[in-house]
């Protein structure tokens, strides 16, 4: 590498946007104390029309022929079904989540279910080998063809992959792994970005797939920069309570299946077990005939989940009343909230109000309004709805009920588990006697009321 200067940049944690100076706030996407430095070389500039190739475009119709449609299963039939029925050769597939939650025990799980016929490679940059060994054998996943790497330096690890050519690569974490070439810290954005662009440069180049484990910030967004998630072709966020034995591994990119997918586990001694239905899973502790419960019929991708949305509406002690949500927009429940005391004429300013998505799920589709909306009238109210009724819809400002999407879906996962009443949006185009079409907000709750 050519001699250069050094110079000092400010490098946004959050966004890598670059600034000569360093200042509180990010000028690019507003987030405050995010700038860290960052020392770069510069050398001279390659001219790299000396090296071009000349490459020929080929239409549509003949890339069918270049294209591998095996796809390398992961021994879990959830997960394959999540990922779009496996993995693609050459994928790189980002997995992030909270720590502690159970990324490693997952991707040591799928790793021994791979090596049982091929042999695979774990990479890990924040444990020692002994201690990957320590559980994998508390959850069986000791094999022969299981090859460790306890390494972060950038270059030690692609060649390892280019020489050993396995059929599946872990990377634990892209966070702890650092590049030589650059001066930077590991962890930070630049640092990131090569080794994420490393490895996928070399998932492609051997068509060997690649797993990396991505740290959240306490935000829960994926921590560093955006371009992270640009290069890798599936991210897949890891949720859960760690109160609870659930966990929901939901896929919100895919370039090789349908985003929105996702899969639900629970947390066992040997590791995490697949729920093959996890409708029934998340409505095992449903209370009947309490007030403030809803069942909504939940997807984001082909496979409907119903789990339950509980509010609680209580007399406030305080000057300003407490708006609380898990799972749920907390500038949602502000809106619903706003429409029902303007639609309804109800008075909440003197109301404490409490919003649960039951199961650890974070639900940012719009279909989950009018669920919410009913349950805070059931909860003030103290009006069980009724045990057979199950709801979806969007809310409008004006309070009428938007038509959303899957709703042929929604439907049948609802009948399926004895759900023969379903609150449906009045523009639904399905015919049948057990739907309740409502227009708006006052609509729905006359049903509620009887």
């Amino acid at each position: 590498m050519a001699k250069g200067k050094t110079k000092t940049r400010y490098v946004c944690n959050e966004c890598g946007a670059t600034f000569p100076t360093w200042s509180g706030r990010c000028n690019a996407c507003g987030s405050w104390n995010t700038l860290t430095e960052e020392r770069i070389t510069t050398t001279k500039k390659r001219d790299y029309t000396q090296t071009a190739t000349t490459v020929r475009p080929i239409p549509i119709t003949e890339a069918k022929k270049q294209t591998d449609q095996t796809r390398l299963s992961t021994g879990i039939k959830t997960l394959d079904n999540a990922l779009g029925g496996g993995i693609v050769k050459g994928q790189v597939l980002l997995v992030s989540g909270e720590p502690g939650i159970g990324k490693s025990t997952l991707l040591l799980q799928v790793c021994s279910n791979v090596a049982d016929k091929n042999k695979v490679m774990y990479i890990s940059g924040e444990e020692a080998g002994h201690q990957i060994y320590i559980r994998g054998e508390r959850i069986g996943a000791v094999k022969e063809n299981l090859l460790l790497l306890p390494e972060t330096n950038l270059e030690t690890i692609t060649t390892a992959i280019r020489e050993e050519r396995p059929a599946l690569v872990v990377v634990d974490s892209i966070q702890t792994l650092f590049s030589p070439l650059l001066e930077s810290a590991p962890g930070s954005v630049s640092q990131v970005r090569e080794a994420s662009t490393r490895l996928t440069e070399v998932a492609k180049e051997t068509g060997v797939p690649v797993i990396i484990v991505g740290q959240i910030t306490k935000e829960g967004s994926i921590a560093g920069p955006k371009v992270l998630e640009h290069i890798v072709d599936t991210v897949a966020q890891f949720e859960g309570e760690r109160g609870h034995s659930y966990r929901v591994l939901k896929v919100i990119k895919n370039r090789f299946g349908a985003s929105g997918e996702m899969a639900v586990f629970s947390m066992e001694d040997r590791g995490l077990k697949e729920v093959a239905n996890p409708s029934s899973f998340f409505l095992s502790e449903r209370p009947v005939g309490k007030a403030g419960s809803v069942i909504f019929p939940y997807t984001e991708g082909a496979k409907p989940v119903l789990i339950e949305v509980q509010a609680l509406v209580s007399k406030t002690v305080y000057a300003v009343p407490q708006r609380k949500t898990q799972g749920f927009d907390i500038n949602r429940l502000s809106i619903i909230t706003a429409i029902l005391e303007k639609e309804l004429g109800i008075f909440l300013k003197d109301r404490d109000i409490f919003v649960n998505v039951v199961g650890g799920i974070t639900v940012k589709e719009p279909a989950v309004d009018l669920a919410v909306a009913t349950a805070i009238v059931s909860s003030l109210r103290n009006k069980p709805v009724p045990n057979n009724l199950a709801v979806f819809g969007e809310v409008g400002l004006t309070g009428e009920v938007r038509s959303v999407y899957y709703t042929e879906q929604r439907i049948k996962e609802a009948k399926s588990f004895g759900f023969d009443k379903i609150m449906v949006p009045a523009n639904t185009d399905v015919n049948d006697p057990s739907l309740i079409k409502v227009k708006n907000i006052q609509q729905a709750v006359e049903y509620i009321d009887g």
